[in-house]
């Protein structure tokens, strides 16, 4: 069968011969190597043999064959003539045979029409599809006969602008005389509908054909289309990867970013001229980090762009300090009710960002409730995918005014702008794709009106697409690189020398038929420069070098939204100056103007706290607890708390560390002065006390109370009060032992002293018998040995401790003490400190208990009682010295301890001898042995 001409090719464009459509069917190509398994065209092609089980190449039923075998069971006078119909039949079928040969079988298509395309003639053809409609005819479900295919609805002004862009550039190509010089690019350009199902519809149109009868060796020619750009949606790229890759057809999209396209294992003949989504990832959360965002919100569609682009978010969000306070995702039944809960979760979260994830008609769908409910306080973050489209600025400019968006770079094309301006669709009345966008865009009609229906105007072609709204032209960029990096590719094939090419034994492509594996290997190492001056390459993953502009939604004094940019990510700059925003360039979302949104689930910690994740909660949502002592934070949100280094604390407010103050009880201290005094006074009143009695030794009242005993006694209490000294002034080795022994052995002897006199008294006034020789064992001998003994004891026990475990210097920080670093001595042995107290308190004991016994003797002769009470003072202080000791926080507790030997030697001091001092110095005359002797 011969083929058909232009004008019936023409034709093929329209559903049943119009041009509203594409009918497309191939055979078996030698791209292919003869297998019609492995071949594309086969997809969509039959034998014609109409109500018949089996064919034969020329479509006759091989059971008639075999009639000639019949005629073996008839009759002789038929055999001949059954004989004649046998020859006829054999030099017939020796005819087809030759008529097969020359021509080739013939097979007829069988399939459904796309909604629209346009076509021009050229040497190489590039294949186009661009969502130019947004809603897809209802899918054929009857599957008993063939539907006809309906028309897509929702044309989009921004998509529309692709397809055009396409066709300008390969017009641009066909007027270089550089490039392509002796070639004519064509096209063949569909409406994908944003379907899955025309999108591949198209597609395997594009690649089998326009003939709807293909005969001999047109059966094996390479695809008339060898190349597609598109498809704009990822979840259609992957299907037209799937499949068309297993036939090396090579894809070049212009938006298709999932980052799921960069496998290249899975992918291999799938370029693009739009970043990956990965680095769109990276884009946002850097934004977020950098605005301090870190409790956000995200919407992503149920596809894969949504849910890669979502995954790939979730994985840098992990890496980050940032948290979701929701994610939902957008069903593709665009259930009101499903999208009524999401726009409310938006508006009742605590989050005032709002990441999105999603294609056009999702966001569509949920920008359009988000007007509805009126949610004005967010903060909207957009992909490249919406961050450009006038179409959806129309649905609320208040709830979307202060948007950030990530798109594209944006060139200025020259001559592209002008090209669209005065693109007149009157001049290509025979697509009616052209058509029915311009009176769904302008609500005009072209032709005659019906008398049905309200009365449409005219449409003129003069209408201006500017009328409809500005559009951001920076995908539009992406399909002019497509276009011109197949140029390249062809150019390169142009270059190519016979027995030097890439392929076996240095073949080159038939530039008349090129088949794809061969285009796609020049694809994939073209590299060049556009007319704008941006050099043009793929990575190792089909991706192409990558940038964004970071644009923000402004509403200008017109009251129209403007896309203004505020900054830019480029990646190639380096990891310190890949992110740029002017800050003061940026209007804000969520009705915040100047003020930059506030975004998190807890307020910021301030220095001197840290942050505690409150219990079953992410962990931005956290309590802040001020730092214990001695720790420190000086930064905002801290995790932990730092602590301080040896001999420095924290600060009041616990955000520096300042040096600890040294302290310890000093002569310059207000108390360590009044203790000095003291201990001097007493030490002074002492040995005045000492004079005065030793200056009346020879009175009758310093005679019979054992003047050499009040003599020793009087001298113990002045190493005692001296002793005090000790215990003031910073602690060194030699002090921190003196002060503890010296204390325990005059505080020894004082008591021994004591002890003597105690005793000799009540043995004296007990041993009343006549002939009773007992105070002969309580001489003055017996008494000194007596003192001597009881001080001997505390001396070896002292020794033993100053040998064993010495008192040293120490420091005491941190805990009650805070900023103060306390010098203290160590008791060492705390064996040998209780020893030398225990002793003390054993001797107070027994002179406490033996002055008691003697209290009821002669007034006048004895002075049982006053030790009694000095006793009773001695044990009193002491006993209150032990919890006072223990309770004193630093230099204090060495305060406690200079006061009690200070109390407990006034104690003595007053209560034995101040009566004494009393009768010797201000009334002599009874310092008599008559007065003593009265009782």
């Amino acid at each position: 069968m011969a083929r058909k001409s232009s004008s019936e090719s023409m034709a093929a464009f329209v559903p049943g011969g119009t041009s509203d459509g594409l009918h497309r069917g191939v055979l078996a190509s030698p791209t292919y190597g003869g297998n019609p398994e492995l071949d594309p065209k086969v997809l969509l092609v039959q034998p014609t043999c109409p109500n018949h089980r089996y064919c034969s190449p020329f479509g006759r039923r091989e059971s008639l064959l075999s009639s000639s075998f019949l005629s073996l069971h008839l009759s002789p006078s038929l055999w001949w003539a059954m004989a004649v119909s046998a020859w006829l039949w054999a030099q017939g079928l020796l005819a087809a045979m030759v008529w097969v040969h020359a021509v080739g079988p013939s097979c007829n298509l069988q399939s459904r029409s796309i909604s629209g395309s346009l076509f021009k003639e050229g040497d190489v053809i590039i294949g186009g599809l661009f969502p130019v409609h947004f809603v897809a005819p209802e899918p054929d479900h009857i599957f008993t006969h063939k539907v006809m295919g309906g028309h897509c609805q929702g044309a989009d002004l921004r998509s529309y602008h692709w397809l055009l862009t396409m066709i300008f550039t390969v017009e641009e190509i066909n007027r270089d005389p550089a490039l392509l010089p002796n070639l004519t690019l064509g096209y063949l350009a569909a409406d994908s509908c944003l379907a899955e199902g025309s999108t591949l519809s198209a597609a395997l149109a594009m690649v089998t054909g326009q003939e709807e009868a293909v005969t001999g060796e047109q059966c094996t020619r390479a695809p008339s289309v060898p190349v597609i750009i598109g498809d704009a949606r990822s979840a259609a790229s992957i299907v037209l990867a799937d499949t068309l890759g297993v036939f090396g057809i090579p894809l070049v999209s212009y938006l298709a970013s999932c980052a799921c396209l960069s496998d290249r294992t899975r992918f291999p003949t799938f370029l693009r001229t739009v970043p990956s989504d990965a680095l769109q990832a990276k884009a946002i959360v850097r934004l977020l980090i950098l605005m301090g965002w870190s409790w956000v919100g995200v919407v992503s569609g149920d596809d894969a762009y949504g849910i890669s682009g979502m995954q790939l978010l979730l994985e840098e969000l992990e890496h980050s300090s940032m948290c979701l306070e929701y994610l939902e995702v957008i069903p593709k039944s665009f259930a009101p009710s499903k999208i009524r809960h999401i726009v409310e979760r938006i508006q009742s979260s605590r989050a005032k960002v709002v990441v999105t994830f999603a294609i056009a008609p999702d966001i569509e769908v949920l920008l359009s409730e988000v007007a509805k409910q009126n949610v004005t306080d967010k903060q909207w973050i957009a992909t490249t995918v919406w961050s450009t489209s006038s179409r959806h600025v129309a649905l609320s400019a208040g709830c979307l005014a202060g948007t950030l968006g990530f798109a594209l770079r944006r060139v200025d094309i020259q001559g592209l702008d002008s090209y669209l301006t005065q693109f007149n669709p009157e001049m290509h009345l025979q697509y009616l794709l052209l058509q029915n966008v311009w009176e769904e865009v302008f609500g005009c009609r072209f032709g005659e009106e019906t008398q049905t229906g309200p009365s449409v105007p005219q449409c003129t072609g003069l209408e201006k697409a500017k009328d409809q709204g500005e559009v951001y032209s920076d995908i539009s960029y992406n399909v002019y690189k497509a276009v011109y990096a197949i140029a390249h590719s062809v150019q390169d094939i142009l270059a190519c020398q016979p027995g030097k090419g890439p392929f076996e034994d240095g073949e080159c492509p038939d530039i008349k038929a090129i088949k794809p594996k061969q285009l796609l290997h020049y694809l994939k190492s073209v590299n060049f420069t556009t007319p704008v001056g941006e050099l043009v390459y793929f990575d190792k993953n089909g991706n192409p070098s990558a940038s964004y502009d970071i644009l923000n939604w402004q509403l200008g004094a017109n009251g129209k939204m403007e896309f203004v940019k505020v900054g830019q990510f480029d990646p190639t700059r380096g990891p310190e100056r890949d992110f740029y925003l002017d800050l003061n360039k940026v209007v804000w979302g969520g009705g915040c103007g100047d003020e930059v949104p506030v975004s998190v689930c807890s307020e910021s910690c301030p220095p001197g706290t840290r942050k505690a994740v409150q219990k079953g909660k992410p962990v931005c949502c956290y309590d802040c607890v001020p730092c214990a002592t001695g720790e420190i934070s000086n930064a905002t949100d801290s995790t932990e708390c730092n602590k301080c280094p040896e001999r420095f604390w924290s600060s009041t407010d616990r955000t520096v560390c300042v040096p600890m103050q040294v302290e310890f009880l000093s002569f310059r201290d207000n108390m360590g002065i009044v203790l000095s005094v003291l201990s001097v006074a007493g030490a002074t009143l002492t040995g005045t006390i000492l004079a005065a009695l030793f200056h009346h030794r020879d009175t009758p009242l310093v005679r019979a109370n054992n003047s050499e005993l009040s003599f020793l006694l009087l001298l113990s209490l002045t190493l005692c009060f001296l002793c005090a000294l000790t215990f003031i002034g910073q602690p060194t080795r030699w002090s921190c032992m003196l002060r503890h022994t010296l204390f325990g052995i005059s505080f020894v002897v004082c008591l021994a002293c004591v002890l003597s006199k105690t005793v000799v008294v009540l043995v004296a006034f007990r041993a009343t018998l006549p002939g009773s020789n007992v105070m002969r064992y309580f001489g003055p001998f017996q008494q000194r040995a007596g003192i001597l003994f009881c001080t001997l004891v505390q001396l070896v026990v002292c020794v033993l401790w100053l040998v064993l475990a010495p008192p040293v210097p120490t420091e005491s920080a941190g805990g009650e003490l805070g900023a103060r670093v306390v010098l203290l001595c160590a008791v060492g042995s705390v064996a040998g400190f209780y020893l030398v107290l225990g002793y003390i308190g054993l001797l107070a004991g027994v002179c406490f208990v033996m002055a008691f016994l003697a209290r009821k003797l002669p007034d006048n002769f004895n002075e049982a009682k006053f030790i009694t009470f000095s006793m009773l003072i001695f044990c009193a202080v002491w006993i209150a010295f032990v919890p006072a000791y223990v309770s004193s926080p630093g230099k204090y507790t060495v305060a406690v301890e200079v006061f009690a030997i200070l109390a407990s030697s006034y104690g003595l001091l007053l209560c034995i001898f101040a009566p004494k001092c009393y009768i010797i110095l201000l009334r002599p005359e009874k310092n008599i042995k008559k007065n003593i002797m009265a009782k």
